[in-house]
């Protein structure tokens, strides 16, 4: 089965300092979301690509990125307002999903250097028995649990088994939709879509990702990945 591709691009990017939504913020000459576009437009797996904007945004801030989609080589963009957290975002992008689509793959414009041969691994790998699929890497560094007051470290976790999640997350739409609908309030939310689908009893799976596939959050994100698209690597 081929997915719909959900780019979320509604955050404010606050960390970032850009002065404007991390979304559009500049990255080798384009914005972020120009980028991870068109490697989903790239991808063999993916039929059509929706992006959540900031829900305040006008028509004509969706005419340019209507325009930016197609330069990426998405031919036909499907746009809809986000919301006040991430999970109404997406549920609001599920939405506007056509009704026909089974497979949706869940993704951050914040992570610009995906590339297309990791978007259809993830893509095959959800199969049976599993409900939810997504990249992640090993941790590779220590970890320590500091005192965010003090910052005393507390205690040193085993780093065994633990991983560090990336998207695009992959699901069955009607999984999604189901997990979401269970939000009811603000407390409900969580960090990424995997952990809804963890709190409803689902099987969740990561395969390998790729160290490139890097989320920008701080202005030192952005510089790294200027280099990684300078370099190639």
């Amino acid at each position: 089965m081929r997915a719909t591709a959900l780019i979320v691009a509604a955050g404010t990017g606050e960390r970032l300092g850009a002065g404007v939504a991390k979304a559009f913020a500049v990255l080798a000459g384009e914005p972020l979301l120009f980028h991870a576009a068109r490697a989903f437009a790239g991808s063999e797996s993916v039929t059509d690509v929706a992006v959540v904007l900031p829900g305040h945004a006008g028509g004509t801030l969706r005419d340019d990125v209507a325009r930016l989609l197609r330069r990426a080589g998405v031919a036909e963009p499907i746009l809809c307002p986000g919301g006040a957290t991430r999970q109404e975002s997406v549920s609001r992008g599920l939405e506007h999903c056509g009704a026909g689509v089974e497979l949706v793959a869940v993704h951050d414009a914040a992570r610009p250097l995906v590339s297309p041969r990791l978007i259809d691994r993830t893509v095959a790998a959800l199969v049976p028995p599993w409900d939810a699929v997504a990249p992640g890497l090993p941790v590779a560094e220590t970890v320590k649990v500091v005192d965010p007051t003090r910052q005393a470290v507390l205690r040193t976790i085993d780093r065994q088994g633990l991983w560090t999640v990336q998207t695009p997350q992959v699901f069955r739409r009607v999984t999604l939709a189901r997990v979401h609908a269970r939000i009811a309030t603000s407390a409900d939310a969580a960090t990424d879509d995997l952990s809804l689908v963890e709190r409803a009893g689902g099987r969740v799976r990561l395969i390998e990702g790729e160290r490139r596939n890097l989320k920008v959050t701080f202005p030192g994100d952005l510089e790294l990945a200027e280099a990684l698209l300078r370099g190639g690597g």
